[in-house]
């Protein structure tokens, strides 16, 4: 969703424009109706995943502690 407010609207009611763009609007600011700028969320940043981040902290589980998992799933979807 896109809002259009004026500079002056923008100056006086920036922390609500920047909590209404935080929760996924875009703003649009003009000068004397002509839009100027677009106020969005930055992008998060993200770390490049490493291969094998997670060794060590995956519990490693037996063929027979599978079955039982797949038992109790299959349980879970029967009336």
């Amino acid at each position: 969703m896109t809002a259009t407010v004026g500079i002056h609207e923008a100056k006086t009611t920036l922390s609500q424009l920047i909590s209404r763009v935080e929760s996924g609007e875009e703003i649009i600011i003009s000068r004397s109706g002509t839009p100027v700028v677009k106020l969005v969320q930055v992008a998060s940043e993200s770390r490049p995943q490493r291969v094998g981040a997670l060794k060590g902290r995956v519990p490693q589980f037996t063929d027979s502690e599978w079955a039982e998992l797949d038992e109790q799933i299959r349980g879970m979807f029967r009336s």
